[in-house]
């Protein structure tokens, strides 16, 4: 089915979507078949559907639109097929991973070929500003992968999560957002008004993903239900429980500097943040995100592109796996 914000698109998305799988034509078949594995697993298209939006509303269409649009989905798709290699994900939205039915090193080529794939998609816009935002939106997703991989375990730090999802997720937003503005030429306010709206609904989207993290049922999901702490990675909700139940003797176990893995500490805690008011104070930082995002919207001239792309916002804090 159709999310409303996809109504006016929908035909584009198709093409996008054909357009990615011809990327694989000439090369070893089972590249096509890797790609076919990930673009079947589903998902919404929202950041292509962001792109084609924004585009839109500006008034661009055609060949470079759609190429734009296919490169941030194809960028996004290489992005989690490192990710699920490095978590061991077998399962993406409950259907097998690649990492799940390949050795380590297809998975890594694969990967890659995915992100050349983008970057020749990207150079299709002919654009020179586009190209360049999508090379350091690339280093900046890359640099916030080793620096998590990197970094101690259970740090609980606002700045430190909110510059972890910025580049994990809400900079491919910002780019899927301001890279269709580069298309066509803007006042420096015109654009950053749409680069903002990009970034604040990234934000609110990761925030979403960390609460659903909490909440959701484990047999969609694919991983255990509060997967993230259980790793070590302290996100939003956890913040939230932290802040509002300093007592708990889990929370002193953790600001103690233990960082629980599969004991009984971090059981209680997935538990106790997922029946608290935490998962509600963060989702109302989520939505704090979304309307900073759609304020900045207005500042553009009212059309149904505007409005779907509002549509889109409010969708992001409203979903559910």
């Amino acid at each position: 089915m159709t999310v409303s914000f996809a109504a006016p698109i929908e035909k584009d998305i198709h093409r996008v979507e054909s357009l990615i799988r011809s990327q694989a034509a000439g090369y070893h078949p089972d590249l096509g078949h890797a790609l076919d594995l990930i673009l079947n697993s589903g998902g919404k298209r929202i950041r292509p559907s962001l792109t084609l939006l924004v585009g839109r509303m500006l008034g661009i269409s055609g060949r470079h639109l759609l190429s734009l649009a296919a490169a941030i989905e194809l960028l996004h798709t290489a992005t989690l097929v490192h990710d699920d290699l490095i978590d061991h994900s077998l399962l993406r939205r409950g259907m097998p991973t690649i990492n799940s039915q390949w050795s380590t090193g297809a998975t890594v080529l694969s990967g890659d070929f995915l992100f050349a794939c983008a970057a020749k998609l990207a150079s299709e816009t002919d654009s020179i500003p586009v190209m360049k935002l999508f090379a350091k939106t690339l280093i900046v997703i890359v640099n916030g992968e080793i620096t998590q991989l990197f970094s101690t375990h259970c740090q609980i730090n606002r700045e430190e999560y909110f510059q972890r999802i910025y580049a994990k997720t809400a900079s491919l937003f910002e780019t899927a957002a301001w890279s269709a503005a580069l298309l066509k030429p803007l006042d420096d306010q015109q654009a950053e008004s749409i680069r903002r709206f990009g970034y604040e609904i990234g934000m609110a989207f990761q925030i979403m993903d960390d609460i659903l993290d909490f909440t959701g049922d484990q047999s969609s999901m694919g991983k255990p239900v509060g997967s993230d702490l259980r790793q070590g990675l302290v996100t939003l909700p956890c913040l939230c429980y932290i802040e509002t139940n300093p007592q708990d003797p889990d929370v002193q176990y953790l600001l103690a500097g233990n960082c629980p893995g599969a004991d009984i500490h971090v059981e209680r805690l997935i538990d106790s943040i997922r029946f608290s008011d935490a998962v509600k104070i963060a989702h109302q930082e989520a939505q704090h995100y979304i309307k900073r995002g759609i304020d900045h919207l207005h500042k553009q001239p009212y059309s149904s592109e505007r409005q779907s792309l509002e549509d889109l916002a409010n969708y992001i804090v409203q979903r559910q796996v």
